[in-house]
């Protein structure tokens, strides 16, 4: 027999959650209102949230002068390319390092750990070095090997959680009916891992998009620029800021994440429910 929640734990629950959406959104609401700000406000010391008077040319000024749809192009495809292959390469790696006993699978652990260990910036210099040698530096099929190699090690991890808590007795039952290798994976194991290759593909995405260091040490020629780096142009020389289309141009730049975080998350409870239902 359950016991009915009390009023007041209810409201406080319900206050905790509203305070914690508007400690997270706060900062999402401000960017939007300083974009429709003018240059006059953003630089006086007024804090409003709602403009005194609504600016759109920041928008237009984000979208012309910085050359910012080049950049978001650039960003979609080297974020997408990344996700698609990081995925590709981590199904059949995850599914071998959770299956597998015995020193191959100590071996892959300890190379996923070492690899998180290094900071980029002692590996920048050689990185470089070694994409400039194979003639890589300063293209985004560069930037894109070096973002899968990055990636790779936690989406890797990520993914192995997920195969390690598929129960093997739904392998081993497959396999007593007639079923091979590949048809188990197909038909078994990757409907259940569904759930584990969206959340791997959502966090390979936003690391591609978000990505800021690399990009600025290996893209030189302004044509390839990333979102990221083409936000930075509006920061002007002694420190001087345009707030109002940097503002823009961020609020523009959520948008194609948003889409594709949203478009990713229903896909994932689709297939928790799947996976339900498959176990």
């Amino acid at each position: 027999m359950t016991t009915k929640r009390p009023l007041y734990a209810t409201v406080l629950m319900y206050l905790a959650l509203a305070g914690y959406l508007i400690f997270l959104g706060f900062p999402l609401l401000w960017l939007l209102s300083a974009s429709f700000k003018s240059t006059q406000e953003l630089n006086s010391l007024a804090v409003n949230l709602i403009p005194q008077q609504w600016d759109f040319s920041n928008y237009a000024s984000a979208l012309e002068r910085q050359n910012l749809l080049t950049a978001a192009g650039n960003s979609i495809f080297v974020a997408v390319v990344t996700m698609i292959i990081s995925v590709l390469l981590s199904m059949p790696m995850a599914y071998a390092l959770a299956r597998l006993k015995g020193k191959l699978r100590a071996a892959g652990t300890v190379w996923i750990l070492v690899s998180q260990v290094f900071p980029t910036i002692l590996i920048i210099i050689p990185l470089f070095l070694v994409l400039r040698s194979l003639q890589l530096n300063d293209t985004l099929f560069g930037l894109i090997l070096v973002y899968v190699t990055f990636t790779l090690p936690f989406t890797l991890w990520m993914l192995q959680g997920y195969v390690a808590a598929i129960p093997p007795e739904l392998e081993e039952a497959a396999e007593m009916d007639g079923a091979g290798r590949f048809t188990i994976l197909r038909t078994v194991v990757l409907p259940l891992l569904a759930p584990g290759l969206v959340a791997t593909a959502m966090f390979t995405f936003v690391s591609a998009w978000n990505e800021f260091f690399l990009a600025l040490v290996l893209i030189q020629s302004p044509e390839l620029y990333t979102l990221p780096i083409a936000l930075r142009s509006f920061l002007g020389a002694e420190g001087q800021t345009q707030l109002g289309p940097l503002a823009a141009g961020a609020i523009l730049a959520t948008i194609p994440s948003l889409i594709i975080f949203g478009i990713l998350q229903k896909k994932l409870t689709g297939g928790m429910l799947a996976g339900a239902v498959k176990g």
